[in-house]
């Protein structure tokens, strides 16, 4: 399994990183986790984006989705069509809230040619085995996890404290989580995680390796790194954009 970072910044395309997208790539089946703004770009570095062959939305916050607007411009007027529909696994309102940011919700607005849209539920995509589980956080979100023969992947999305994305992440090879917050921030429940907070779920978890994501350009990646180090005793590296790891 090979996971490249095609955005990582929190909130916010950051000065050397888009917002929340990764690539992840087996047995030459290629999956998107979110596709946030700037993402779409970076995209066509790794992969024609015709050659994807299906997307995770973890929520519906714009620094997660937009850039589907982006691909699905592309899809329909590139000379370069995918040829079928692509699936689109997310939130119960994916569909309508494309609509609203591609077109303003304009009636006539179909993407039934290029996509093909379901609500986040344990599948098969591929090589992999998609596991969810609901996050906590403000609107409908979902952690997955991508599990292949011998090796697996968790992604927290945005998520407060959470059981159940510990539960999912149990075990797993490589743990990319969330650590939007700061230490010295006021905390705010059920909507992210601080760096030590994001150890602490590792080691509840199991996990081989955590990749410590989503951390907004006002705040340092280092020290969100530097944090989690003091809960977690296993290997912590902070994600980058153009990043590539192996699993």
């Amino acid at each position: 399994m090979k996971i490249t970072v095609l955005g990582c910044s929190g909130s916010v395309p950051g000065p050397d990183s888009p917002a929340s997208s990764y690539l992840v790539e087996s047995q030459g089946f290629r999956v998107l986790l979110d596709l946030g703004p700037g993402a779409f770009g970076a995209l066509q570095r790794y992969s024609a984006p015709e050659q994807v062959d299906a997307i995770v939305i973890s929520h519906l916050h714009a620094d997660h989705f937009l850039d589907l607007a982006a691909m699905s411009t592309y899809l329909k007027y590139s000379p370069s069509p995918a040829g079928r529909r692509i699936p689109v696994i997310g939130p119960s309102a994916a569909q309508e809230r494309l609509a609203l940011a591609y077109a303003g919700n304009r009636p006539d607005f179909d993407t039934s040619d290029i996509f093909e849209f379901a609500v986040s539920r344990d599948m098969d995509l591929g090589p992999f085995t998609a596991t969810f589980a609901r996050t906590r956080h403000p609107i409908e979100t979902y952690a997955v996890r991508l599990a292949g023969e011998r090796e697996s992947l968790t992604y927290s999305a945005d998520t407060g404290p959470s059981e159940e994305v510990i539960e999912l992440a149990r075990g797993t090879d490589m743990f990319l989580c969330e650590a939007s917050f700061a230490a010295s921030e006021e905390f705010v429940a059920d909507l992210h995680l601080t760096g030590a907070q994001a150890g602490e779920h590792a080691a509840r978890a199991d996990v081989g390796r955590l990749v410590i994501t989503h951390v907004p350009p006002w705040h340092s990646r280092d020290t969100a790194v530097t944090q989690a180090l003091t809960t977690f005793g296993g290997p912590v590296v902070a994600a980058a954009a153009d990043d590539v790891f192996e699993v």
